[in-house]
C-alpha cells in the first residue's frame, strides 16, 4: 500500500522548481518536475502524481495544455496553476480545463498546499463591492488576447489595435516578460 504524495512541478525556470521541490519534500512529497507538455508525456509514462503545480506560462507553450492532459488522465488529480499573469480570463480557462486552483506568483508552499486542500471551492471568500477600474480592464483584455495568440506581442498589438511597442510598454509597466 503505496501513501506516499506524489507531487509533479511543471515549471520552466529551474531555479524556482528546485526550490519549490525542495520545499515540498520537506514536507514529505515525492516530487518529480518537467519544463512543458513534452516532458510531462514522458513523466506521465512512469506514473501519475496526486497533485500538480504547473507554471501557466512555459517556454514551449501555454501551461493550459499541461492542465488540460493532466485532468484527462485523473479528474480527481489535484492541480494548481501558477501564473505571473493573473487575470480573470486565463483564470477561468485553468478551471475549466481541470485546475482545482489559480495561484498568482509570488506563491509559496503554503499557498499551494492550502489551495490543494480547498479543491471544492470556499463558500466563505468575502465578497467585495470594488469596481474594476478601467486600468484592470484594460489589463483583463490584453492578458486575454496575450493568451488567445500564444504570447506573441506583435499578433497582439495587432488585434488591439495597437503599436507594438506600445503593448511592449504597458507589459513593461506590469513586469511582464
Amino acid at each position: 500500500m503505496q501513501s506516499e504524495r506524489r507531487l509533479l512541478v511543471i515549471e520552466d525556470d529551474p531555479a524556482f522548481a528546485r526550490a519549490l521541490a525542495r520545499s515540498f519534500e520537506r514536507r514529505g512529497y515525492a516530487v518529480s518536475s518537467c519544463d512543458g507538455i513534452d516532458g510531462l508525456k514522458v513523466q506521465l509514462a512512469s506514473g501519475l502524481p496526486h497533485y500538480a503545480v504547473v507554471d501557466l506560462k512555459l517556454v514551449g507553450g501555454s501551461g493550459l495544455e499541461c492542465v488540460k492532459l493532466l485532468h484527462a488522465r485523473d479528474p480527481e488529480m489535484r492541480i494548481v496553476v501558477l501564473t505571473g499573469f493573473a487575470s480573470i480570463a486565463t483564470a477561468v480557462e485553468a478551471i475549466k480545463l481541470g485546475a482545482c486552483h489559480y495561484l498568482a506568483k509570488p506563491s509559496n508552499t503554503d499557498d499551494i498546499e492550502a489551495a490543494f486542500g480547498k479543491a471544492n471551492g470556499d463558500a466563505e471568500v468575502p465578497l467585495t463591492q470594488r469596481q474594476t477600474s478601467l486600468k484592470n480592464l484594460e489589463w483583463e483584455r490584453i492578458h486575454e488576447t496575450l493568451v488567445d495568440t500564444d504570447f506573441n506581442i506583435s499578433e497582439t498589438a495587432r488585434r488591439l489595435g495597437m503599436h507594438r511597442r506600445t503593448l511592449a510598454r504597458k507589459l513593461e509597466k506590469r513586469r511582464v516578460n
